[in-house]
């Protein structure tokens, strides 16, 4: 896991070595590291890169999945990690320092197909359960094609792709599904890694998107940035009103209407409101209350806060819908830096 962290971290590095190298010399910049969900890696990359220019501090962010990025700041090796999926109380125990969640934005965990001659697909929940359980092997299987009137679905077979490695973006997708079906609660559950009962895993993001793009016949799910950039058909997910619904700002946006918790650890999946995306969520950046740890300095623990205040700023939730993301309410903002407030370096207030 180090050596992945290092070697993707270093590309990264050289990519940025420039820059840093010009505003190091006011004086005013200092190298932040981070680590974990692909999930919103298109986001990060735009606002980093713009954090980076107007302060002259550089961000170096690999994307390596959430379940990475969550060991990456256990082991204390990043000033910040990523995931899709916030810590449960249990693994919140097993780290080393008190860790805290803030939200950055809002995304869709979208349901893509590639199906030689189809850009349209209703799935319905009970469709969901069966084709992602292996029950429905076939595209032309009566049950889909009496859903999607007017569709011409080929005989071919489905081939679901699904995460190889610890995903939050997987945590939501499974979310959604245990809400929505009986049969996948009781035999596949939640968590960022699975016990599949059908169908190939592809690392990342990015992976999964390239394999379905290849791949005639296939299903997955991935962030709609990915679908997006790749121009991967989206399914039209039915949500809890029985709505069948095509994830956007709105949508997304409709999600989070409810009730957030202090700490911001919610899943917001098969929301109640009629208009919403059934498969929504936050996406977080986690890092440690005390800042004091791994023989970091002062000054880079206040840029490290600094950083994350500006994550949550207008100007910087703004950037969001250009990727396709939702900017957070503003519940959400203020319980963020309410969080931010509390941060301390050797128990001081920073």
């Amino acid at each position: 896991m180090r050596k992945l962290l290092t070697l993707v971290l270093a590309v990264a590095l050289l990519s940025s070595c420039s820059n840093s190298s010009k505003k190091t010399t006011e004086g005013k910049a200092v190298d932040l590291t981070a680590a974990g969900a692909t999930f919103p890696l298109p986001f990060y990359n735009m606002v980093f890169k713009q954090y980076g220019e107007e302060t002259g501090s550089t961000v170096t962010y690999g994307g390596i999945g959430s379940g990475g990025g969550i060991r990456s700041l256990k082991d204390q090796v990043v000033d910040f990690g990523a995931t899709d999926g916030y810590l449960n109380d249990e693994q919140l125990t097993e780290m080393p320092g008190e860790v805290l969640h803030i939200p950055t934005c809002m995304g869709a965990v979208v349901i893509a197909f590639n199906i030689p001659g189809v850009d349209s697909l209703k799935l319905s929940n009970d469709l969901l359960e069966k084709i992602f359980m292996g029950d429905i092997t076939k595209w032309d299987d009566i049950q889909i094609t009496s859903n999607n009137e007017g569709v011409t679905l080929p005989a071919m077979d489905i081939t679901v792709v699904h995460r190889s490695d610890g995903s939050g973006t997987t945590q939501i997708f499974a979310d959604f599904m245990t809400k929505i079906s009986e049969k996948w609660a009781s035999q596949v559950g939640v968590g960022k890694s699975l016990n599949w009962p059908v169908g190939m895993g592809a690392k990342g993001n990015p992976g999964v998107a390239g394999t379905i793009s290849q791949t005639a016949g296939s299903i997955g799910y991935i962030g709609s940035e990915f679908a997006f950039a790749q121009k991967i058909s989206m399914a039209k997910v039915q949500n809890s009103a029985g709505n069948y619904v095509l994830p956007t700002i709105e949508t997304i946006s409709a999600a989070a209407q409810g009730e957030i918790p202090a700490d911001t650890r919610i899943m917001l999946t098969n929301s109640s409101d009629p208009a919403s995306y059934p498969i929504s969520g936050f996406t977080w950046l986690i890092f440690y209350k005390d800042q004091a740890y791994n023989n970091r300095s002062e000054d880079q623990a206040k840029q490290t806060v600094d950083l994350l205040k500006w994550m949550v700023s207008e100007k910087a939730q703004n950037e969001a819908p250009k990727v396709h993301y939702a900017p957070l309410p503003a519940a959400a903002v203020e319980k963020a830096k309410a969080i931010l407030s509390t941060v301390t370096y050797n128990g001081n207030p920073l």
